[in-house]
């Protein structure tokens, strides 16, 4: 049970054994992760500071280009789950291929992958806006003690065992779910401890912003663009708040905890949708559902899309459940 003031690894202790098939390593993988958070909070308060504004000169898989706190946020989730030897495999937004973890004996004995967006909206970092992490975590489905392989990280949503986010803000918050509720804990900066903050967190069943780039209205499919319309229009719970940071992480946070969605379509620039479904989608929806809101590229619950390749794109509609089968509604009517 929750409490209040509750460390983050009080919690995790306390809960072990609601993870299924784990013996510690995935109660080590969450610390693990914590412990990167830090460190990747020191960077980007350290922003405008040091030299770690602006783009690196690189541009990733997805033809974007790198800032330098993407690339430092990548080593240092990679650096520290590699060097604790907790999992088999990674795969980061920010890396053409997945990496393959061994042990000190060579072997590939560890039971999970994880799946990672190092630094989510990290373009608002020049800004002071706030940024985020986005992680997944899977069991393995190849034969342990084998290198893993694509098949171990093509996984459906539904078979997660972990997701979560950390929001670098005004606070710092590890947000994380393992299929048993959603908690959040903040980071106390003075002694470098994440404690319970939100215990038990739920999207309202209904809410009053949506999040959404207006900007590309003209490229939207059309039952966004009336979604849109009747959010607008004046009603006796509406019209309804318009609120978009531009960072997932932030905008997700936000509408947890007042109520609202957060949608990404595809547009007629980018057919397949934008958003990724590995790294920011899935972990994404995993969290919604646990935190009694829901997840859908506007006709498909997201958690159940079968993925085909490593940085696959999808449409995304999440949020408080009443909102999310509205737009699901005029997705299909138009």
């Amino acid at each position: 049970m929750a409490k209040q003031n509750q460390t983050l690894g009080e919690f995790i202790i306390e809960n072990q054994g609601e993870f299924k098939y784990s013996s510690g390593e995935l109660s080590r993988l969450i610390n693990s992760i914590r412990l990167a958070a830090k460190v990747v909070n020191h960077e980007v308060n350290k922003a405008g500071l040091v030299d770690i504004l602006g783009a690196a000169g690189d541009t990733n898989i997805q033809g974007e280009d790198q800032q330098k706190l993407d690339v430092y946020a990548n080593e240092a989730f990679i650096k520290t789950l590699t060097n604790r030897e907790i999992v088999c495999g990674i795969a980061s937004e920010e890396e053409d291929d997945f990496i393959t973890i061994q042990g000190r004996n060579k072997k590939n004995d560890n039971k999970y992958v994880v799946l990672i967006d190092p630094l989510d909206g990290s373009s608002n970092i020049d800004v002071n806006v706030s940024v985020g992490t986005i992680f997944s975590v899977y069991r393995r489905v190849t034969p342990e003690g084998t290198p893993v392989t694509l098949e171990d990280f093509l996984q459906p949503g539904n078979r997660q065992v972990a997701a979560g986010y950390i929001v670098y803000g005004t606070s710092t918050m590890i947000v994380y779910t393992t299929g048993h509720g959603v908690n959040g804990f903040t980071l106390n900066p003075a002694i470098g401890t994440y404690y319970l903050s939100h215990p038990n967190m739920t999207f309202p069943e209904n809410g009053s912003i949506y999040s959404v780039n207006e900007g590309n209205y003209v490229h939207f499919p059309q039952g966004i663009k009336n979604y849109i319309k009747y959010c607008q229009k004046e009603e006796e719970d509406r019209p309804y708040t318009s609120r978009y940071i531009g960072s997932l992480v932030s905008d997700f946070h936000r509408n947890m905890i007042k109520g609202g969605i957060y949608i990404y379509p595809n547009t007629s620039k980018n057919p397949e949708g934008k958003l990724r479904l590995l790294y920011e989608c899935n972990p994404m929806a995993f969290l919604a559902e646990q935190a009694n809101g829901k997840a859908s590229d506007g006709f498909t619950r997201i958690l159940d899309i079968q993925p085909k390749e490593l940085h696959q794109r999808v449409p995304f509609i999440c949020g408080s459940k009443r909102m999310v089968e509205k737009a699901e509604e005029f997705m299909r009517d138009a």
